[in-house]
């Protein structure tokens, strides 16, 4: 039989009793894994040899995991300046603790971002607080232990690292080659190496042997595989973007159920019963379940009489109908402010007192006409603050701080009105394609018919904001149908870089 060199040479290097891999023949050989790769896949289709495969995950340290590995993770290090000031004692003052750090620029969000989810401490009112005894960190141990080309077989932390993108995680595909008994039998009979090459070599150039051999034939018409790896979505790493930056800002996060009653979607908020956003021309009903079975009997008689009767000496009801029935109507939430009156009448983590502040990023379900700036299910940025005396001056710069750690600085703000919320405003800011003011939010001081019955005695202030519409002021997209649904653009997303 006569055979390429390479081939040949590969043939006559694999074993019928052990499966040898592309990067052991290619050693031995002196050649290129691809090159021999190339080989084993035509003597495959010859019959002369057998392909495995199998896929395994390696794991490195990019840039920002070796700089950790080498001075500490950021919320180590303010972990160890707060002991170091006694914040296990008594609360210390955040800005002298990050300071003591040493932390700066973007690792002081990272850190804050961190500090409480990793159980260090609290961080409340612009002061921190340490829990002794937390000097272990599992994400600090697995950094080490890659640096050291040692396994981590904790997922949940190879999971957390590769968000933070302190690792890379790449599958890669080992290729063996067993010989055939059609390869036994060639081999027993004979293997010449034929002239004919299939890689024109720089040897091959400046010996001058290319002028001697026959080159391989290629079929140039033969379509190419397309390669495309998969990443995570933009409008997901946004999301958790916000969800790090309001952490840093001191918030924490609620959570909550999508389908919910009525009577925490809109009957909380003081929004009549017969109010045209609640028909089902704007949400989304369900009959299975139809209603709630339960719903907490005191806060639904406060509620009713703020809607039948209003709040306060000078208050007034809406002289509209209101029914519990109605109120135990189950509904895909059509924004997230239900989660809100969950936590602010105690429900969901029991009674709060101010100051508090809370937030969510969770998707929403409207009944919209589509069209460039609405879908049918979007994210809301959902957020809140509990305090004494707060004013819409506190409000507005939150938004201007909250908005800066994207890179938008031209907010404009025009009042507006909501059932629930007053004063209220709307929130707007410059597309950077087309100059267009866009809303991108909306918000607002809860109204006492909101915040009586649910048995708060301060102010709160709070906010809906589009995550979609944040998208389109960050990168441009003009149509968010481009960035998620059906008609999402798949190459738009694959070849957007991401915006840090």
């Amino acid at each position: 039989m006569r055979l390429p060199p390479t081939q040949a040479a590969v043939l006559e290097a694999a074993s019928a009793t052990e499966a040898r891999t592309i990067e052991r023949l290619a050693e031995e050989l002196g050649e290129k894994p691809e090159t021999v790769t190339g080989a084993a896949f035509a003597l495959e289709e010859e019959g002369l040899l057998e392909v495995t495969e199998r896929t395994v995950e390696g794991v490195s340290l990019t840039e920002e995991g070796e700089e950790y590995v080498e001075r500490g993770l950021p919320e180590q290090r303010l972990y160890e300046a707060a002991l170091e000031l006694g914040a296990d004692e008594e609360p210390v003052s955040m800005g002298e603790v990050i300071g003591r750090s040493g932390l700066e620029g973007n690792e002081v969000d990272i850190a804050l971002s961190n500090y409480a989810r990793k159980g260090y401490g609290e961080i409340d009112s612009g002061e921190l607080s340490a829990v002794p005894g937390n000097e272990e960190d599992r994400e600090a141990d697995a950094l080490a232990l890659i640096e050291a080309g040692e396994p981590v077989t904790d997922e949940e932390v190879l999971d957390a690292l590769a968000r933070r993108e302190l690792i890379d995680r790449r599958e890669s595909t080992i290729r063996s080659a067993t010989l055939t008994e059609a390869g036994v039998t060639a081999l027993m009979e004979g293997v010449e190496e034929s002239e004919t090459v299939g890689q024109l070599t720089p040897e091959m150039l400046t010996g001058g042997e290319w002028r001697d051999v026959e080159f391989a034939a290629y079929n140039v018409e033969a379509d190419a595989a397309d390669v495309t790896g998969g990443k995570e979505h933009i409008l997901r790493q946004t999301a958790n973007r916000v969800k790090d930056v309001l952490v840093g800002m001191g918030f924490e996060e609620m959570e909550g159920p999508h389908a919910d009653a009525e009577f925490w979607i809109n009957d909380c908020l003081f929004m009549p019963q017969d109010h045209p956003a609640r028909t089902h021309w704007d949400q989304f009903a369900l009959s299975n379940p139809e209603e709630i079975d339960e719903l907490p009997a005191e806060l639904v008689e406060r509620v009713k009489s703020a809607h039948l009767e209003g709040v306060g000496e000078d208050g007034d009801g809406y002289h509209s109908p209101w029914t519990e029935e109605v109120a135990r109507g189950v509904d895909l939430r059509g924004h997230t402010t239900s989660l809100s009156m969950r936590y602010l009448s105690g429900e969901a983590v029991g009674e709060l007192e101010p100051p508090q502040r809370y937030f969510s990023v969770e998707k929403v379900y409207r009944n919209d006409t589509l069209d460039p700036t609405h879908l049918l299910e979007f994210f809301q940025i959902e957020g809140w603050v509990m305090a004494e005396e707060l004013s819409v001056r506190d409000l507005m710069g939150t938004f201007t701080e909250f908005y800066e750690r994207f890179g938008i600085t031209d907010l404009q703000f025009k009042p507006h009105y909501n059932p629930y919320t007053e004063p209220s405003f709307e929130l707007f800011g410059h597309h950077p394609e087309t100059g267009e003011l866009i809303e991108i939010g909306n918000s607002g001081m809860f109204r006492p018919e909101v915040l009586e019955p649910l048995g708060v005695e301060c102010d709160v202030m709070a906010w809906g904001l589009a995550l979609e519409r944040l998208l389109m002021l960050m990168y441009g997209f003009e149509d968010i149908r481009d960035v998620h649904g059906t008609l999402a653009d798949l190459e738009l997303l694959r070849e957007t870089e991401v915006i840090r």
